[in-house]
């Protein structure tokens, strides 16, 4: 395993994050890379830090905050703020201010920008544990979310996806 997958295992562990999330992680990033090394324009190793640190604040909360949490961890550690924006901005297909205001989050901006925010976000939507699944499984399986963020990780699955063919 490369050293820089060794350096977020102990960082995820240290944080706090259970066996499983570390797995998930692991297989996010998994898929992650693949499509950072299809797509000529990614930044394959941000790519891979973000993907494996992506749930980081799962050590201390399984809360729709968990998102910002771990980013401010890594902001706390020192991590760059590329790596602290993957990590901020990977739920669903990204939440706006607005959104994180109704939902009880900071204000902030966490809607994913960058192409490896976006390959990290819509890796995280493609894996289900450590399974992966079609984006069609994963917009289903979340039915409980409204239309228009589940229209959302449709149009970020299908931009993700011809960048990176």
């Amino acid at each position: 395993m490369p050293e820089n997958r060794e350096r977020c295992i102990s960082l995820l562990k240290s944080a706090g994050c259970s066996a499983n999330v570390i797995a998930h992680c692991q297989a996010v990033c998994d898929c992650a890379e693949e499509y950072a090394q299809r797509c000529d324009l990614a930044d394959t190793e941000l790519v891979i830090t973000g993907a494996m640190l992506h749930d980081i604040g799962r050590g201390s909360t399984h809360g729709i905050d968990h998102a910002q949490r771990g980013a401010d961890l890594l902001r706390e550690k020192g991590f760059p703020e590329r790596v602290a924006r993957i990590v901020e901005c990977h739920t669903g297909a990204g939440i706006t201010a607005d959104e994180c205001t109704l939902l009880g989050l900071s204000p902030r901006d966490c809607m994913p920008q960058t192409l490896e925010e976006k390959i990290v976000t819509h890796a995280d939507n493609r894996i289900a544990g450590t399974t992966l699944v079609t984006i069609d499984d994963s917009i289903a399986s979340a039915i409980h979310l409204p239309v228009k963020i589940r229209k959302r990780m449709y149009r970020l699955a299908n931009e993700v996806e011809l960048l990176t063919q």
